[in-house]
């Protein structure tokens, strides 16, 4: 099937610089690679050297509506290849400033997987802050960038997931990115959540 072309292009910048150890991560991205109106664009492997092109970075930026950051959660943070993506696609005049408007009418998302537990990213929890916390600077990027910015899909506790669990999340990452790109998202209640993931029943509008 055609995806139509007032339906949304999503774009999947994943980087994970283990992904021969990651049994999670290998699982969730074997469905998105192929999927009409979703670009797979897989970082490390692209620029095993780290030279990115940055005007090719730019070009598919503005070939598409939503923007997802897939990676695990390192050091509370990215891994470095996404940071450096960051720092340098993310251009003074083509991203924000005079003449940076090019990403205003388009949405981020995190897609993050992470070994600790819910209750670590709490207040009184290991990790002392909760993710929404710990990802304050790339909330302040998409505001300056003047993204929107979604809440996170984050899948915690992957050391401890069964088989069944990982099956689980990637059916519920492919039901969201779908009906993102086939505009099938409210967005009223999307912003009420905390996680993008967190109750799909009640973001996900009903097909007729």
């Amino acid at each position: 099937m055609t995806v139509e072309a007032s339906h949304q292009k999503i774009l999947i910048l994943f980087a994970h610089p283990a992904i021969h150890k990651s049994r999670v991560n290998r699982e969730l991205i074997k469905p998105l690679q192929n999927i009409e109106g979703i670009t797979f664009h897989d970082l490390y492997e692209t620029y095993p050297n780290f030279y990115i092109d940055i005007k090719k970075e730019q070009k598919l930026l503005m070939q598409h509506d939503v923007i997802v950051m897939m990676h695990p959660f390192y050091w509370y943070s990215l891994p470095s290849i996404l940071k450096e993506w960051l720092d340098l696609v993310l251009e003074h005049g083509f991203a924000y400033g005079n003449d940076g408007s090019v990403l205003n009418t388009k949405k981020l998302i995190s897609v993050i997987t992470t070994a600790g537990s819910h209750h670590s990213y709490q207040s009184t929890g290991s990790n002392r802050y909760t993710i929404l916390q710990l990802l304050a600077p790339l909330m302040q990027t998409a505001f300056l960038c003047q993204l929107e910015y979604l809440p996170p899909f984050v899948i915690h506790d992957t050391l401890h997931l069964t088989s069944e669990d990982i099956a689980k999340h990637t059916q519920d990452l492919e039901k969201i990115l779908l009906a993102l790109r086939d505009d099938n998202i409210d967005f009223a209640k999307v912003k009420s959540s905390s996680y993008l993931n967190t109750d799909l029943s009640a973001i996900l509008k009903l097909s007729s």
